[in-house]
């Protein structure tokens, strides 16, 4: 690339102002043209559509090329201009999803092509190569987002199946933009031009021509080319049930020793974390990382040794059979497993007060992402809780929301929330601490516009005024098909160790000659991490530290049985004690 060609381009480029478009070394160009062909480019030539699958993965040479969302629709408009030395994509190239966008060559010049698959694993043996367009995809990614890109679920806000979409794509960070039936003025525009009738929402509307009429989460998982949603029959060494923090940890750390690890999660990939705007008290990442940041690294890490992760996969059913468990999910499927790792993980728990249930999902939330974010800027919003998840909204708000009021019960905010997030809390000029206050009403037409409010210690009652209101007030298990399955505490969450043998059948125990392990509970075999453990430390760091524990226990259980699928190898496939290669 001359620098004639760079002067040329810059002025026709987006800028770079969130390292979305960074451009490529002279050294990491001559890595990939090893690994792809060197392609001559026309104006107006579509290097990929909106909608199809990646199959290569291309950097510019020369020229220009023009990311168009909606490229030909009522709704065409430009994301992004990249020139020489920039390279094309997103997320969705990692992680085998469909492009949000059309990919348009507005200079003839030349691109480098690399087919996916080897991209992939040179990114895999390339860390600052693979770190720089990891940054940069997770940046278009959510700036994609923000721009309302990719398909429109078209659906009333009091639907509660509209709800379910919009949760399925949120938590699964999918470009998407909701048009309210309700009050949008495009929604009677699309139900005619596509023969809608208004009983037949919420649909999704994908590329300008696709209709799916209430589609089922798997279904819209299939459109936008997820991962097949149903898991294999068959039988793998171990299956994991949850893809927050603690079941990738086990997914990563297990396809790792070379088991053949199966994780399956109902909704989403990340769990709670996932939805966290920022972590910044997780080991080795001083300034803090997003937790959809870190879930996407995990997601691909787990990629890399060849784990398989379905989403959406809902799990039903849990029964023991020859020394071994058979899984059973609720589309009818089944598959064996030598062992099983429990990391489903926890939902908040909804606020129970008057007025709230027609305003969840129009401006009530149970998380703090982009999405949420967007629908809310300029307001002033409320959240309610005393937690490091209540902080780390409030933070994460009020660089969107004209002020924030944090919603504490107690009277200390240093009780339940982490030092280094209340004196930020405290210090942020757009955020008002309340302590024990609690609501008691939510009144609104189509949204929240106010709350009434009450001090819990002198009983007096006010009016606040909000557009929006997110709630963190504590955490209920995934637990519920396991009751009669294993021991649970009376909370709900699974009982492990010690624990899990105070509430064993010895007779099931008698004959391995020990008692559960560490994180195993009732059950042989049957392991539980994370949030969903009794007793756990709710932490994103733990959780992932229990997930690569419950792999080594596994091998401790398993190990001598001959049962597992292929040899697994020495407990943490020959790692050194710091889990390093």
């Amino acid at each position: 690339m001359s620098a004639a060609e760079h002067k040329q381009s810059a002025v026709h480029e987006t800028p770079d102002r969130y390292g979305a478009f960074p451009r490529l070394t002279p050294e990491q160009f001559e890595a990939l043209t090893a690994n792809g062909e060197r392609r001559t480019t026309a104006e107006g030539q579509v290097l990929y559509c909106e909608g199809d699958p990646f199959r290569e993965f291309l950097a510019i040479l020369s020229g220009t090329v023009e990311m168009v969302h909606d490229l030909g629709g009522p709704g065409e408009r430009t994301v992004a201009v990249h020139g020489p030395g920039r390279f094309l994509g997103e997320l969705g190239l990692l992680e085998g999803q469909a492009a949000f966008d059309t990919a348009v060559v507005r200079e003839a010049g030349e691109v480098l092509a690399v087919p996916v698959e080897r991209q992939r694993s040179l990114v895999g043996r390339d860390p600052v190569l693979g770190d720089l367009i990891l940054r940069a995809y997770l940046g278009r990614r959510y700036l994609l987002i923000g721009l309302g890109a990719g398909f429109r679920i078209l659906g009333s806000c009091y639907s509660p199946d509209t709800l379910r979409l919009r949760e399925f794509a949120a938590r699964n960070r999918l470009p998407h933009r909701w048009v309210d039936l309700e009050k949008d003025k495009e929604a009677e525009a699309l139900l005619r031009r596509f023969s809608i009738r208004p009983e037949e929402t919420p649909v999704v509307l994908w590329k300008g021509e696709r209709v799916l009429r209430n589609p089922s989460n798997a279904e819209l998982a299939r459109l936008i080319g997820m991962p097949a949603p149903s898991p294999e029959a068959g039988r793998c060494d171990v299956m994991v049930v949850g893809a927050g923090p603690a079941g990738l940890a086990a997914a990563v750390y297990g396809a790792s020793d070379g088991l053949t690890t199966v994780t399956v999660d109902a909704v989403a990939t990340g769990g709670q974390a996932g939805t966290t705007s920022r972590i910044e008290n997780y080991l080795g990442f001083p300034s803090g990382i997003s937790g959809g940041e870190l879930i996407e690294r995990a997601v691909l890490q787990a990629h890399k040794f060849g784990a398989r992760l379905t989403v959406p996969a809902q799990v039903s059913g849990l029964t023991s059979q020859d020394d071994e468990y058979v899984v059973t999910f609720t589309d009818g499927s089944r598959t064996r497993a030598g062992a099983v790792v429990l990391a489903s993980g926890v939902w908040y728990r909804r606020l129970e007060v008057p007025g709230i249930d027609r305003l969840e999902g129009t401006s009530v939330y149970y998380a703090a992402t982009v999405h949420e974010a967007s629908l809310c800027q300029a307001d002033p919003v409320a959240v309610v809780g005393g937690g490091n998840s209540a902080g780390q909204a409030a933070l994460f708000l009020a660089n969107h929301a004209s002020r924030v009021h944090l919603l504490v019960r107690g009277d200390d905010l240093n009780a339940d929330m982490s030092r280094y997030l209340v004196d930020q809390v405290e210090r942020h000029p757009k955020i008002e601490v309340l302590l024990h206050t609690e609501v008691r009403g939510a009144f609104g037409e189509e949204k929240l516009e106010s709350l009434m409010v009450e001090d819990n210690a002198g009983g007096e009652r006010r009016e606040l005024r909000v557009g929006a209101l997110f709630v963190f007030i504590g955490a209920r298990p995934h637990t519920e098909w396991l009751r009669g399955v294993l021991a649970l505490d009376e909370k709900g969450f699974v009982l492990t160790g010690a624990d899990a043998q105070a509430a064993a059948d010895p007779t099931r125990w008698d004959s391995l000659g020990r008692g559960p392990l560490l994180l195993e509970t009732t059950l042989p075999g049957v392991f539980a991490a994370g949030d969903a453990r009794s007793g756990s430390v709710k932490r994103v760091a733990s959780a992932a530290g229990e997930g690569a524990m419950a792999i080594r226990l596994v091998h401790e259980h398993r190990g001598k049985t001959g049962s597992l699928v292929r040899s697994a190898g020495p407990p943490m496939g020959g790692t050194d004690r710091a889990g390093e290669r």
